[in-house]
């Protein structure tokens, strides 16, 4: 070993970020085992690399004895104060070695532990490096697709993204950059495997720590997002100063910073709504851009009847549901929406006000829960309609209609005086009427 040796382990702990001194380390070990397997020797032995001239000692260490039963392993009192007469029993003594060829053994070797050491220590640097930065974004460039899988190269290494973590419909040509979000790390026998996404929803939430600086400084959070990759993103915001607007921030001059995020994302829509701690509020804001005339809710059940205008019923859900979807999704509130003129239906069809509506929703109860709002009602209520024509019965009628039914069975009960047949006929005629 010499001094370019030396100065190229210097250039390798700059370039690839390994320490020299492990190095070092390996390279003792390295050759203590090369030394045993070469000289087929059963000694205690430890090396010693100059770490500024990278010259080699070998020494044999033997406890000192009284009586010497393994000479490799121990050495006399007498010899070892031949040695230096400060040595005692118990004491260790090295004895210097100096064996045949072992500067070439050591070469070879060196060259070995070198390499294979570089190999370990860029995996382990690289795996620490990209495991502290997991849910982060990083930025990598097309290299190949495989099995469409995509690999992007990161420099270092290179990144996996998935079939199952790819955007719907997105193209990944060779050469192309992309933003994506690091997802996790994996040791593997090649070493280690980073995996990222562009469909995850914590994509967004990054692009946006990127552009707006409010988020950064604390003054604007995100509560919620639902994404619906490669298609449409909702994003609930709120501000925890009264003077700065989440939305504006958010948004951006003529709209310039959410732009530059809907670019990244290849003009993949993206709804910014205001979070609000009044649920109802929350539920009429995430479902934006359709307007909400008001919302009834079942806060144990986290489920809300949402009325909209009849023109815009299929704004509010949106196309295939969507827009219903991704607001129940970013509330985490199961949302029933209707039109006005369907929900005045309801109401008649079920005899209630809305403020019999409101309180019969807020008083529900988990273990009284049925499949839907309307069977709730009949519960309630009380009552089987077995035609909508029964709803339209004058109140006066039906008391009319219920006396002579009376005075029938009145008359029937001196003829036939058994009680429960007609205990059974009165029930029914009630429940006619």
């Amino acid at each position: 070993m010499n001094q370019d040796f030396i100065q190229a382990l210097e250039e390798i702990e700059k370039d690839k970020g390994v320490d020299k001194e492990i190095i070092f380390d390996a390279l003792e070990s390295a050759l203590i085992s090369s030394y045993k397997k070469n000289f087929g020797s059963a000694q205690n032995v430890e090396v010693e690399m100059d770490r500024e001239t990278g010259d080699i000692s070998l020494y044999a260490l033997k406890e000192v004895v009284e009586e010497v039963e393994d000479k490799n392993l121990e050495i006399s009192l007498d010899n070892a104060r031949k040695l230096n007469v400060s040595y005692n029993l118990g004491d260790t003594v090295r004895i210097k070695l100096e064996p045949e060829n072992f500067g070439r053994i050591a070469a070879q070797t060196a060259k070995q532990v070198v390499i294979q050491r570089i190999k370990d220590a860029e995996r382990d640097v690289i795996f620490e490096d990209y495991t502290d930065r997991e849910n982060e974004i990083i930025t990598g460039e097309v290299r190949r697709v495989s099995n469409r899988n995509v690999f992007f190269d990161l420099g270092r290494t290179e990144a996996l993204l998935p079939v199952q973590e790819q955007i719907m419909g997105e193209h990944y040509g060779q050469g192309e950059r992309f933003k994506l979000l690091l997802v996790e790390v994996k040791r593997t026998t090649k070493g280690p495997q980073v995996i990222v996404s562009r469909s995850h929803p914590n994509l967004i939430k990054r692009l946006f720590e990127m552009e707006v600086p409010e988020i950064v400084e604390g003054l604007v959070e995100i509560y919620s997002i639902a994404r619906e990759a490669g298609s449409r993103t909702k994003i609930a915001v709120f501000s925890k100063d009264p003077s700065v607007d989440p939305l504006g921030a958010c948004v951006g001059f003529k709209g310039n910073r959410v732009k530059a995020i809907v670019d990244q994302l290849h003009d993949e829509k993206i709804d910014i709504v205001i979070y609000e701690k009044n649920i109802e509020d929350f539920i009429a804001n995430a479902l934006s851009p359709s307007k909400v005339v008001d919302v009834f809710i079942k806060e144990n059940l986290k489920e809300a009847l949402v009325i909209v205008p009849d023109y815009q019923l299929s704004l509010a859900i949106g196309k295939e549901g969507q827009n219903a979807r991704l607001a129940a999704k970013l509330t985490n509130w199961k949302i029933d929406i209707k039109s006005e003129s369907q929900f005045e239906e309801y109401l008649q069809e079920n005899n209630l006000t809305e403020d019999e509506l409101r309180e019969l929703f807020q008083n529900q109860k988990p273990e009284d829960e049925e499949d839907s709002f309307d069977e709730d009602l009949e519960e309630v209520n009380q009552i089987d309609f077995e035609d909508e024509d029964d709803l339209e019965i004058d109140s006066v009628q039906e008391d009319q209609d219920m006396e002579e039914d009376l005075e029938e069975e009145e008359g029937a009960d001196s003829l036939e005086p058994e009680e429960e047949p007609l205990q059974e006929e009165e029930d029914q005629d009630l429940g006619e009427n």
